[in-house]
């Protein structure tokens, strides 16, 4: 259907080494997009490279600190120039730390802070601005289920995504004269490596299915649908909404 087509698009996805953005970025690829991989772990980025190249997606990939304000504008500069311009940012970097809040360490909260909020902010200003002068451009934040919900030991994830929540109608308030769409996806729990203590723990994981509606873990796959949906000319007067998929687990909790 050429209403969920992204061919000839070109679809940076941070954090996509591995996960949940790995798994967006395969799934842009399948709609048509051509990818561009970013990560911090060269080693982590050069494997999804080469599984997605092997599969024949258009692919490059991009090393860069999304937390780096100059490593950031230069990374997109040199994209845009080299490549031709970024029509749709995922902004899916992001790391998660539990411990209890009054054990929580200072410099632990600042970095999950920087990682999380900050460099969505950077990317997806360097990004606009290119946007900007095309009058077009596609935005989807990552969220979570904690950006409505709290959790004992991850007050500060819970916080950071809140706050990744408020960008991205900010971002829309800002930006969508200019002909670009921001939302967000708020996955619930999914089996990532983020979350893996959580799969791994049994007495979490059969609290989590009997809460669920859907009754069990989410697969990353499950997402790819979603950010198609707002990636793609479908969702052309869809703006600062965040599309929770989570089983239905925020409607009962």
């Amino acid at each position: 259907m050429e209403l969920f087509s992204l061919k000839g698009k070109r679809a940076l996805v941070t954090g996509s080494s591995q996960g949940i953005g790995f798994a967006m970025a395969e799934g842009l690829g399948r709609a048509g997009a051509r990818l561009v991989l970013n990560g911090r772990d060269n080693a982590k980025l050069e494997s999804a490279y080469k599984d997605l190249a092997a599969k024949g997606f258009d692919v490059q990939s991009v090393a860069f600190d999304v937390t780096d304000e100059a490593a950031v504008n230069h990374a997109i500069a040199k994209v845009e120039i080299e490549n031709g311009g970024i029509d749709i940012l995922v902004n899916n970097a992001g790391m998660q730390f539990r411990t209890p809040l009054e054990d929580y360490p200072a410099e632990k909260f600042r970095e999950l802070l920087r990682v999380n909020i900050e460099s969505a902010f950077l990317v997806g200003k360097a990004v606009a601005k290119h946007m900007i002068k095309r009058q077009a451009g596609k935005i989807i934040n990552i969220c979570s289920v904690q950006s409505e919900l709290g959790r004992p030991s991850i007050a500060p994830y819970t916080a950071s995504k809140g706050a990744i929540k408020m960008l991205t109608k900010g971002m829309c308030a800002d930006w969508a004269k200019h002909g670009i769409q921001v939302n967000a996806i708020g996955p619930g729990y999914f089996k990532t490596p983020l979350n893996q203590a959580l799969v791994d723990n049994p007495e979490f994981s059969q609290w989590l299915e009997k809460r669920t509606p859907a009754g069990r873990w989410g697969n990353v796959e499950e997402l790819i649908g979603a950010a198609v949906f707002l990636a793609s000319p479908a969702s052309s007067f869809v703006n600062g909404h965040i599309l929770y998929v989570d089983g239905g687990i925020s409607s009962v909790l």
